[in-house]
C-alpha cells in the first residue's frame, strides 16, 4: 500500500472525537497505574470517524484497562456489545461508556447498520474486537473490514500488550484492496502483542 492509499479522506480529517475534562483524564491515568502501570505508544490521526480493532481479547480485564485509557486520553469511542450484557443494573453505565448493543443472531445486518451509523453521523469512533471472543481462534471475523470499506473509513489497529502493560496505536489503514488480504495486513499489527493469558 502506497501513503497516498492509505491516507485519509478530506471529509474526514478534523479533530479526533473527545470527551471528558482534567478530572477525567487524571482518573484515567490512575486507573492505568494501579492495573499495572500501563502506557500509550503513538496517537490517534486526525480523523473525526474511525473503525479501532484492539487485540488480542483474552481477558475480562481487558475492559477495564479499555476504559482507564479512553478516559486517560479524553476519548469518545463506541463499542458494538452483546445485547445481553446491556441490562440491570449496568446498562446505563455501558451506554453511557459508548455501548451498541447488537444482537449477534442477526449478524448479518450489523455491517448494514454500521455503515449507514457512519454516513449519518459527523462523529463516529467505533471499537471492536475481532477475535470476537476471550477464546483462542484461528480467524478474526472480518466484519469491521466490511464496514470500513463501504463506510470508507480508516481503521487504525491497537495491540493491548500485557507482556510490556502497553497500549500500541498503529497507523490509519483505507481498507480498499480484498478483504481476506486486508485481515492479513491488519493482523501484522499485532504479532507482538501478548493478551493476560498468553
Amino acid at each position: 500500500m502506497t501513503e497516498n492509499q492509505d491516507s485519509i479522506p478530506n471529509n474526514l480529517e478534523g479533530d479526533f472525537p473527545s470527551q471528558g475534562n482534567r478530572f477525567l483524564r487524571w482518573i484515567g491515568r490512575v486507573g492505568m497505574r494501579l492495573m499495572g502501570g500501563w502506557k500509550i505508544n503513538g496517537s490517534m490521526p486526525n480523523s473525526r470517524q474511525a473503525i479501532i480493532p484492539i487485540a488480542p481479547h483474552t481477558s475480562n480485564w481487558d475492559f477495564p484497562v479499555g476504559v482507564f485509557v479512553m478516559l486517560a486520553m479524553g476519548l469518545k469511542l463506541n463499542y458494538l456489545g452483546k445485547a445481553s450484557l446491556f441490562r440491570f443494573p449496568i446498562k446505563r453505565l455501558m451506554l453511557k461508556l459508548g455501548g451498541i448493543p447488537i444482537d449477534r443472531s442477526a449478524a448479518n445486518g450489523v455491517v448494514g447498520k454500521m455503515v449507514e451509523e457512519f454516513k449519518t453521523k459527523h462523529e463516529l469512533v467505533l471499537v471492536i474486537t475481532p477475535e470476537g471472543t476471550r477464546k483462542k481462534v484461528k480467524q478474526w471475523k472480518s466484519g469491521f473490514l466490511h464496514i470500513a470499506k463501504q463506510a470508507n473509513v480508516p481503521v487504525v489497529p491497537v495491540a493491548m500488550d500485557f507482556a510490556r502493560k502497553a497500549i500500541d496505536i498503529g497507523p490509519a489503514m483505507m481498507i480498499n484492496g480484498e478483504i481476506e488480504r486486508e485481515l492479513e495486513r491488519v493482523k501484522s499489527f499485532f504479532a507482538h502483542a501478548q493478551g493476560k493469558r498468553a
